[in-house]
């Protein structure tokens, strides 16, 4: 499940990582009510969809004056944003981000994902930020640093420090990055994120280690959990067969093809779609049906299990 920038800020700043004052707006008074509130001499008015790229395809604006606030709330206000995430059909801009400016002096990079490879979770940082991550590790892989975390201790602070150190961050802000990193990790394990990422990181003129972006997705086998995040959930970003599906307890990825796909089991769902693609076909969407009732039936054998638990007088 995905949500916006300014709910994932939220989310953060509840475990002290340090965002940008700003707040949400879904009219362009609401908005210029907003950047006056701020009282901040630049603001950001910033596209709220769930995608990257909203800067290069305009939806990120930064304004001078309350003026510009207004011009820039309508012109991205009701925008169809085309970015590589979205596909061509692009995505509608229905409330924004107003955000009060800062002073950038460098911007980096910082992700926490879940690793298959080593079955850890893994947090990785680069010097390279405010650019996609895809495109770093292309063109400059060297430049993307990775600290894989121990389940049983958790990110420990001479690995948050050793990141910083790789990443160049200025000597005198290493604890304060590290600080930052060490909560990032614990918002990512507490609220059961699949991504926490930070793109960009910036250090301030005035000395500060802040979040200026966020992306956040969480899984959902684990929003069970967290009826706080549940409640964050924007429908109108989803897609309606997705929607559906979530019903049911259904894994399903709408795609851009023409062949429809159901299939009892992940693995060899996958392998359907790369057996159609590789015989010249588009597969329309990912789906597989075996999730609920394995689920079902987990679920059937740890309620066995606990009560013959507690038959034989163990708690």
């Amino acid at each position: 499940m995905n949500i916006h920038e300014y709910q994932g800020k939220e989310v953060l700043k509840q475990y002290g990582v340090v965002v940008p004052r700003g707040q949400v707006a879904f009219t362009v008074d609401e908005a210029v009510e907003a950047a006056a509130a701020l009282g901040s001499p630049v603001v950001v008015v910033k596209a709220q969809i769930h995608a990257g790229g909203r800067g290069k395809a305009g939806g990120v604006k930064v304004a001078k004056n309350l003026e510009e606030v207004r011009t820039y709330a309508q012109e991205i206000l009701g925008k169809v944003l085309v970015t590589h995430q979205t596909g061509p059909e692009g995505k509608e801009v229905k409330r924004l981000l107003i955000e009060e400016g800062c002073d950038i002096k460098k911007e980096y990079y910082i992700g926490v994902v879940v690793d298959r490879g080593t079955g850890s979770v893994v947090m990785m940082a680069s010097e390279e930020g405010g650019t996609e991550i895809e495109e770093v590790a292309a063109a400059t892989p060297e430049k993307i640093f990775k600290e894989v975390v121990d389940p049983a201790l958790g990110l420990q602070a001479y690995q948050a420090r050793r990141l910083a150190y790789a990443i160049n961050i200025p000597n005198e802000l290493v604890n304060k990055a590290a600080q930052f990193m060490m909560a990032l990790y614990t918002a990512f394990v507490d609220k059961d994120c699949s991504i926490a990422e930070i793109n960009p990181l910036v250090v301030t003129g005035d000395g500060n280690v802040m979040a200026l972006d966020a992306k956040l997705n969480f899984d959902s086998n684990a929003l069970f959990r967290h009826k706080d995040i549940v409640a964050l959930r924007d429908l109108e970003e989803e897609n309606e067969k997705e929607i559906e599906a979530s019903k049911f307890d259904l894994s399903y990825i709408a795609l851009d093809g023409n062949i429809g796909c159901m299939v009892n089991g992940a693995g060899l769902a996958m392998a359907t779609m790369d057996i159609i693609k590789y015989y010249g076909g588009d597969p329309a969407n990912f789906l597989d049906v075996g999730a609920e009732q394995r689920l079902r039936r987990l679920r059937k054998r740890s309620r066995s299990f606990y009560l013959m638990i507690k038959l034989r007088g163990f708690s």
